[in-house]
């Protein structure tokens, strides 16, 4: 009786989805047996195979997926294919790599992985030459190259080469943003978005100028600081025509017009309408002057205000050498 339960559960488990009878006995019927080696050409694709491998071949063309998980709907056209599924569920992870420990539910994910360690990069881009350890990671690449950008916002229409870059944007519609810092509890949107964000923790800063020799935390903070060289201004005011090397700086100046004031000194109430503003501003209430003269040592809250005072040496030398 127990064994009868075991089986009848283990029916319910995997259940056969019957696709439409006559799309699937028309399309089988145009299969041809081929005596010789009595395997079964597919019509549609050319493919060979014998016949148990034909049936489940078959159903890539008809659609047919008979076997369905009962935990979260999902169907599948293999039995095998169901089994690996239901790893997810469990947790189970029964492929494990004899060099670092890692396990994986798929033996095809381990194969994967084992490049990481051989270094192995099987695929190619025949465009530019480089190359990939992984399928998915060259398919990725080849946007680059052919401009296609599948992932489409329905909220406002941007698109995205990448589902990642695409998930982390419609963030900025929902507001989510489930990446948390540890160490001061500010969250983010994306995991890169963190991973930027604990550089101000550690201090790292691996962009570097190749003009100047300054250091910054982000690739994209290197490439506002390029404009200090090249001029660029590539954001513009639409009410007075000042044009800004950033968004964020155009995003600070808006409020010249606005008349915005969000940071606010918590000790004397007064507000400013950018962070830089307000930091500077601290210094009044601590004392602080980071910036000296290189000529008499003097020290100052600001660098406006340093590089002023120079001009009184500056101008003295320029009148003494005459």
């Amino acid at each position: 009786m127990e064994q009868t339960d075991q089986n009848e559960k283990h029916h319910d488990f995997i259940t056969g989805e019957k696709a439409t009878q006559s799309k699937t006995a028309s399309i089988r019927k145009r299969a041809q047996k081929t005596k010789s080696n009595s395997s079964f050409t597919c019509h549609q694709c050319g493919k060979s195979f014998a016949q148990q491998n034909f049936k489940r071949h078959m159903r890539i063309h008809t659609g047919e997926k008979p076997y369905t998980c009962q935990q979260c709907g999902r169907s599948f056209t293999q039995k095998a294919a169901l089994q690996n599924h239901m790893r997810t569920h469990s947790g189970e992870k029964p492929f494990t790599c004899q060099q670092c420990g890692k396990s994986f539910t798929l033996k095809a994910a381990l194969q994967n992985h084992m490049r990481t360690h051989s270094g192995e990069k099987p695929f190619t881009c025949q465009q530019c030459g480089k190359s990939f350890a992984h399928q998915v990671t060259f398919k990725r690449h080849m946007r680059t190259h052919s401009g296609e950008k599948p992932f489409t916002c329905q909220q406002c229409g941007k698109s995205f080469a990448q589902q990642v870059t695409f998930k982390n944007h419609m963030r900025a519609h929902s507001g989510e943003k489930p990446c948390t810092c540890q160490q001061c509890g500010k969250s983010f949107p994306s995991k890169q978005n963190l991973k930027v964000h604990m550089r101000v923790h550690t201090g790292e800063k691996p962009y570097t100028c190749q003009q100047c020799g300054k250091s910054f935390p982000s690739k994209q903070n290197l490439k506002v600081h390029m404009r200090v060289h090249t001029g660029e201004k590539p954001y513009t005011c639409q009410q007075c025509g000042k044009s800004f090397p950033s968004k964020q700086n155009l995003k600070v100046h808006m409020r010249v017009h606005t008349g915005e004031k969000p940071y606010t000194c918590q000790q004397c109430g007064k507000s400013f309408p950018s962070k830089q503003n307000l930091k500077v501003h601290m210094r009044v209430h601590t004392g602080e002057k980071p910036y000296s003269c290189k000529y008499c040592g003097k020290s100052f809250a600001n660098a406006y205000s340093c590089n002023y005072h120079m001009r009184i040496h500056t101008v003295h030398s320029t009148f003494n050498s005459k």
